[in-house]
């Protein structure tokens, strides 16, 4: 076999393209890598079908300057996209999140612009897509993720035409008056027209994008299609008789892995964890819980203005309710991030000063992140779910609440600016902004008779049991097989409803 032969990298008809690879890298005793799975919502729904179709994942390994070869683990196939540590710092912390994640939720935080965060963008993005070009084989199918990586599937059509292509936006798409801000806009609306499907959480996300391929490119929109104009003499004509490439672009909401969620809040350690995280409170009548990142736009410094009146005002106790807020440390070298967490941190502090007593504390916080057995045990143990989501492609938290619910008991209550809010509207909707509103909608579901509560729970959850990931995944890829016929991604076997569900 000549050298050529031997460099020449093996192909798959089936390539999921993200920022990060569905595993992390930890060093063994010996000081050599090791390699452990990181489960989270995307890798749960792709896996089966990365099995089932021997594919490949193309990511970041999550560590600047580290450079492997592709390999195997636990049956999917692992090609690594190298960051140096400057690309990290400009590509990753800073135009993506300091530039495309204020920008695309409303700007709750000042969008930063710097041309030398947006020419590292480019050129991650140029390196992303080779690697994928590289790995893929003719015809494959190669599914692109999030808003790290908009630019791809241009610069895959550009080289590789025959690929079927995908992208999947799991953060919000901003309306055109606030993306129209963005310096590389058209840019960055022809990269992603390069797809033959564009995913998105909610049809106002669909509709925003679609108003500002309109608008600032020209081209001919039919929702949920987009024309985009090619140089093919054997492409169709539009109505305008111009050759055009037509785009799917509508809403997939993602899901969880809902049935492994709830086989395992059915298992007695579990439950019996969740007594002991009411005990370990000193068992208040109402144990509200907030899970998220940290992050400006979850909304948590609103739950807690809220929950500190409610106490001023007198209308709760610490022995009556307390608040376990899970904070989950997020990009903490970001200059806002930062800040946040000392907000957050002080207003937590000056909250329990003022109310709690010795055996009762108003707020629970922890800033690190959990299992996934102890994130199911709070969700058992907490009587009210508080999501308060400035903005939210999704919120899975949502979701993960109501799937643990096997009790139907449990009220959720929901920012109705979160993506979950357009299909779970049996729950309490809110306001995060309105803090009154926000307060009377907290006491509201502290009364809620149990008979209520039921009807409630059990309408979110046939919403959430029939709609799970793999039902998210699956729909997605039959719009892609619709774009070639003939060529359909194999399905993954039906769950045995005792997988691992999402990461919160």
């Amino acid at each position: 076999m000549s050298e050529n032969e031997k460099s020449e990298p093996e192909k798959y008809g089936f390539v999921v393209v993200s920022n990060r690879l569905p595993v992390d890298h930890t060093l063994d005793e010996n000081g050599d890598i090791k390699w452990e799975h990181s489960p989270g919502g995307l890798v749960t729904a792709l896996e089966p079908v990365m099995r089932a179709n021997d594919g490949a994942w193309v990511g970041w390994a999550g560590q600047a300057g580290l450079d492997v070869d592709p390999f195997e683990n636990d049956g999917i196939n692992i090609v690594p996209v190298p960051l140096s540590a400057e690309e990290v710092q400009r590509y990753y912390e800073g135009f993506s999140n300091d530039t495309l994640w204020p920008l695309y939720h409303d700007v709750i935080s000042a969008p930063t612009y710097h041309r030398v965060w947006w020419e590292a963008y480019v050129k991650v993005n140029q390196r992303f897509a080779k690697r994928a070009a590289d790995v893929a084989e003719q015809g494959a199918v190669v599914w692109v993720q999030d808003y790290q990586l908009q630019l791809v599937p241009k610069m895959l059509r550009e080289v590789r035409p025959d690929l079927t292509i995908g992208f999947f936006n799991h953060i919000p798409f901003p309306p055109l008056g606030i993306f129209s801000q963005l310096p590389w806009r058209e840019e960055v609306l022809e990269g992603l027209l390069g797809a033959d499907v564009i995913g998105f959480q909610r049809a106002d996300d669909a509709s925003n994008f679609s108003r500002s391929v309109r608008h600032l490119l020209g081209y001919a929109t039919t929702r949920p299609y987009i024309d985009v104009p090619v140089d093919d003499e054997s492409a169709p004509l539009s109505r305008r008789g111009r050759k055009v490439r037509r785009v799917l672009a509508k809403q997939f909401p993602i899901s969880i892995d809902s049935a492994g969620y709830e086989a395992l809040s059915r298992r007695p350690d579990i439950q019996a964890r969740a007594n002991e995280i009411r005990e370990g409170l000193g068992n208040p009548k109402t144990v509200i819980l907030g899970v998220d990142r940290l992050d400006y736009t979850k909304g948590i410094r609103h739950r807690m203005k809220a929950f500190g009146e409610l106490l001023s005002d007198g209308r709760l106790s610490v022995e009556d309710a307390t608040l376990v807020q899970v904070a989950s440390p997020s990009r903490e070298r970001v200059e806002a991030y930062m800040a946040l967490r000392d907000e957050i941190e002080l207003t937590v502090g000056r909250i329990n000063g003022d109310y709690a007593t010795m055996s009762h504390t108003a707020i629970s916080y922890h800033h690190h992140g959990y299992p996934k057995e102890e994130m199911v045990a709070l969700y058992l143990a907490a009587d009210i779910m508080l999501v308060t989501a400035l903005r939210d492609g999704m919120n899975l938290v949502a979701k993960e609440y109501v799937a643990v619910r096997h009790d139907n008991d449990g009220i959720l209550i929901l920012s109705e600016f979160a993506g979950a809010a357009d299909e779970l509207r049996s729950a309490l909707l809110v306001n995060p902004h309105d803090i009154g509103g926000l307060k009377n909608t907290i006491m509201r579901a502290i009364a809620m008779p149990k008979r209520d509560r039921v009807t409630r729970m059990r309408a979110l959850r046939r919403r959430v049991l029939d709609n799970d990931v793999a039902k998210w995944s699956e729909k997605f890829l039959d719009a892609l097989a619709d774009v070639r016929p003939g060529h359909k991604i194999a399905a993954p076997p039906k769950s045995s409803g005792t997988g691992t569900g999402s990461a919160a």
